[in-house]
């Protein structure tokens, strides 16, 4: 038997490129890809054969709005730790999304190329690795940490590791950053163009940056053959930033009909991140988050299941995201239930699977159960149509996760 040659049987396949799942089918994976599936019987002679009697079988999970380094919710201290602390909590933070059936993340500021590194070296025992390296904002915009007291040099945070992203100001500043970012190993570049809850000096509805700086870092990040996400809550601050070319809104929380269906009929894409904000609510001052920052939570939170809705009737297309900071991480999963609570089942399946591809523009590798895909898999317990609470739990209900076609975790048996 090989262990690189897995065969599935039995399955009940679940990944959103069909409204409902397909009961009955034969997956093979063969060195770390899915080699065929099938609604008729497959065979594999030296394969280990698991037969799945019904389970569901899904496609890792993918996270679109994560923040791997964030270890603490004070993310002005966060960004003074050492790297060497951060880098093992980041590990450990990793390593719990893996074994929530994540297998790929899209982090949306802090995480460098190392950790892409470390994970491709099987260091850190984590999902695969998007990055946007450090976030760009202005002074006293949603990544300075500074407060109104001090005026001490931003410089130092491009290289800590623990910091979220880095401040610039002016067209050519923010193309240099832009293009130290690419160049660094950035997959796509983050901007912070609205006021944002864990800052100290930018209330929510600050705009963030000039329309001439906007488009600079949307014209650098084209250049690069890439793309443009922007932190974003109100109305206007998303108007702005989509008619700028940005593509992806990060949260989204105050959109209106209209510039949702500005947002579908530009091409571009929201990614809502409601379960940081119940979370911050509920643990955040507990957990160090500063009082002012606990202040804004309320402008931004009520708002995000009706901007679930508005999206939704606009068909404006929406992938998974969470936005969790330190021990909050646990909550990461909850995002489901959440958004269960007024999309389709199916819809809130797709946001992790097949639209969530498309954001991190792995289209056809990752996010689907299909002949050339990676082998990234997760079996519930269950049907997830039924009871989204299924995909909860710490992988509760997921007796196998496997990434690249190994298994990290198996309790099935042969």
């Amino acid at each position: 038997m090989s262990a690189d040659l897995v065969l599935f049987r039995n399955a009940r396949v679940l990944d959103g490129t069909h409204d409902t799942a397909l009961d009955g089918h034969d997956v093979l994976v063969e060195g770390g890809i899915i080699r065929e599936v099938s609604d008729k019987p497959l065979t594999a002679s030296s394969a280990r054969v698991i037969d799945l009697a019904g389970r569901t079988l899904m496609p890792g999970l993918i996270d679109c709005h994560v923040h791997v380094i964030a270890t603490i919710p004070d993310l002005g201290a966060n960004a003074e730790l050492p790297d060497s602390l951060v880098a093992l909590r980041t590990a450990k933070i990793m390593r719990g999304m893996l074994m929530r059936g994540f297998t790929t993340v899209r982090d949306l500021g802090g995480a460098d190329h190392g950790l892409v590194m470390a994970v491709r070296e099987g260091l850190i025992d984590g999902p695969r690795l998007v990055i946007c390296g450090k976030a760009l904002s202005q002074t006293g915009g949603h990544t300075d940490y500074r407060g109104r007291y001090h005026s001490r040099d931003v410089s130092h945070y491009g290289t800590k590791l623990g910091a979220m992203g880095r401040v610039c100001d002016g067209v050519d500043a923010v193309r240099r950053v832009a293009r130290e970012e690419i160049k660094a190993g950035a997959d796509f570049i983050k901007i912070m163009a609205n006021g944002g809850v864990s800052s100290p000096t930018d209330p929510i509805a600050f705009l963030g940056y000039s329309v001439d700086e906007l488009r600079a870092i949307v014209e650098e990040a084209t250049n690069a053959q890439t793309y443009v996400a922007a932190h974003l809550y109100t109305d206007a601050a998303i108007r702005r930033a989509v008619e700028c070319g940005v593509i992806s809104v990060e949260h989204g929380n105050l959109v209106t009909p209209e510039t949702a269906r500005l947002i579908r009929d530009k091409g571009a894409y929201v990614v809502p991140t409601n379960v940081t904000f119940d979370a911050l609510a509920k643990e955040g001052a507990s957990l160090g988050l500063p009082p002012a920052s606990v202040a804004k939570i309320e402008d931004v939170r009520e708002a995000g299941l009706a901007a679930l809705e508005t999206l939704h009737a606009a068909g404006v297309m929406m992938a998974y995201g969470t936005d969790l900071l330190g021990e909050m991480h646990r909550h990461q999963s909850e995002e489901f239930v959440i958004r269960g609570r007024c999309l389709p089942a199916i819809e809130v399946i797709r946001s992790a699977t097949v639209n969530a591809a498309k954001v991190v523009r792995l289209e056809g590798k990752a996010g689907v159960v299909a002949p050339g895909a990676f082998a990234d898999l997760i079996v519930v317990d269950g049907d997830p149509l039924a009871d989204l609470s299924l995909l909860t739990g710490q992988g509760r209900h997921m007796p196998a996760i496997m990434i690249d076609g190994r298994f990290v975790k198996d309790e099935l048996a042969a």
